[in-house]
């Protein structure tokens, strides 16, 4: 319990630290440099499993800082991942990418592409980030049944207590992330 408590801190804080960091970026653009530094690494990786190629990855992880940079204004910050709204731009600049070489080559793109669905990234993220500011209980609940895919009967073993409390348990947890993702989407 205490691990997971120190988890939650944790990730309290470095949510914290990326807002201030945005936010800081957004009245200094010399600031950028921090977020850039934070998310290079992740975007370059996202990047490079869909070209494939080392030197095309390199040019659109540039385009997407670029773009990022220029686009810092528009940002809001909604409790996502900064990294989710990176990952938009970056899918957009592969897609547009692909778009502009099959036009200029007459090369079709490939047949298993389709833009990645950057919504569902963020959809995830933020459900993640819900689940997380669950209580204990029901977020332990929400994580054996849902992730771990394990019927009530064996959750309420591990947890000690009856069906019906797990029962209870999932129920007030899936109540509660609904209002969460009504109030996030206003």
């Amino acid at each position: 319990m205490e691990n997971r408590l120190a988890a939650l801190k944790d990730d309290i804080n470095e949510r914290a630290n990326e807002r201030a960091l945005v936010e800081a970026a957004q009245k200094d653009p010399r600031r950028f440099a921090d977020l850039y530094q934070a998310n290079f690494e992740r975007v370059y990786a996202f990047i490079a499993r869909r070209v494939r190629d080392r030197d095309v990855a390199q040019d659109l992880t540039a385009d997407v800082f670029h773009s990022a940079l220029a686009k810092l204004g528009q940002f809001e910050w909604r409790g996502v991942p900064f990294a989710a709204w990176l990952y938009r731009i970056a899918s957009n600049a592969i897609a547009d990418r692909w778009e502009r070489n099959a036009r200029e080559h007459g090369n079709p793109m490939p047949e298993d592409f389709t833009k990645p669905e950057t919504d569902a990234i963020e959809q995830r993220a933020m459900l993640s980030r819900l689940v997380e500011s669950l209580p204990t209980d029901q977020r332990r609940v929400v994580y054996e049944r849902f992730v771990k895919q394990k019927s009530i009967r064996e959750i309420a073993r591990e947890l000690r207590r009856s069906e019906g409390a797990v029962k209870q348990l999932q129920f007030r947890a899936l109540q509660n992330l609904r209002l969460r993702m009504e109030e996030s989407h206003g």
